[in-house]
């Protein structure tokens, strides 16, 4: 057998322990993605979330009402929301179950129950927020909905060093929507609705990511309508991702006092 050179050797191994002290690329630069791309694995995280449960501190200011409080909420999509909100040591406050059609509200400090059809007054009474059923529900499970911006190209795509930029105008062009997304796990870590003068009149702003089923979902969530003057803050403690929740219905005395809407 032929004996490698003593050069060749020593060449070889020079090489290996050059690329041994280059640090290799985070996964996330060598795979960085098209905007299309990018949109669609944002979407298609946002609908791996099929059922949501969290606890935490559910905080809304506005001019209107100001209020603070421990809550629960349970999400099934695509169309069931419970949130039941906790007084002083635990005690039950309320509960409010609502569908894309019907609501059931739950007073227990008046032991009496409202009944009626969903629509957006309804639902501003029951959370003292301007916001439709859908966004509700995707405010609560810290999700930005992007359905609308599948078919859309971008007016602008920035591919920053550590992430991307997203900006899209609406159809009259005095609106844009700009998405800010962390390129290492594709969390989208602010959205803001700006007018025509670029000031900003509507943003979310997420944080505190864990993955649940290689999603990133926020344990902090600011949604700040700047038009409305709506402030909501919500902070998880604990949340759970598509696990079974077995019951939706609201747990009722007997003798509570039914009231139709």
């Amino acid at each position: 057998m032929k004996k490698i050179p003593k050069y060749i050797i020593m060449i070889l191994s020079g090489l290996f322990l050059f690329t041994a002290c280059v640090p290799s690329k985070p996964t996330y630069e060598e795979r960085r993605l098209s905007s299309d791309r990018l949109i669609k694995n944002l979407e298609a995280n946002r609908r791996k979330i099929k059922s949501f449960r969290g606890t935490g501190v559910l905080d809304i200011r506005s001019s209107k009402f100001t209020g603070k409080g421990n809550f629960e909420v349970l999400l099934k999509k695509p169309d069931s929301l419970k949130v039941t909100v906790f007084g002083p040591f635990g005690i039950e406050v309320g509960q409010a179950l609502v569908s894309q059609d019907n609501f059931v509200l739950y007073d227990a400090l008046q032991n009496s129950v409202y009944k009626g059809a969903t629509d957006s007054d309804i639902l501003q009474k029951i959370f003292h927020v301007n916001l439709s059923f859908e966004d509700l529900m995707d405010s609560f499970a810290g999700a930005v909905n992007l359905t609308g911006k599948l078919k859309a190209e971008p007016d602008d795509y920035k591919n920053l060093e550590d992430g991307y930029e997203l900006t899209y105008s609406d159809n009259s062009g005095e609106l844009k929507s700009v998405y800010n997304i962390n390129a290492e796990d594709l969390a989208i870590v602010d959205y803001r609705l700006k007018d025509e003068s670029n000031k900003v009149i509507f943003e979310g702003l997420y944080s505190d990511f864990k993955i649940f089923d290689d999603v990133p979902v926020p344990y902090n969530t600011v949604i700040n309508d700047k038009q409305n003057d709506q402030n909501i803050r919500i902070d998880y403690r604990t949340i759970e991702i598509n696990n079974q929740i077995e019951d939706m219905q609201l747990n009722l005395p007997t003798d509570v006092k039914i009231v139709e809407w």
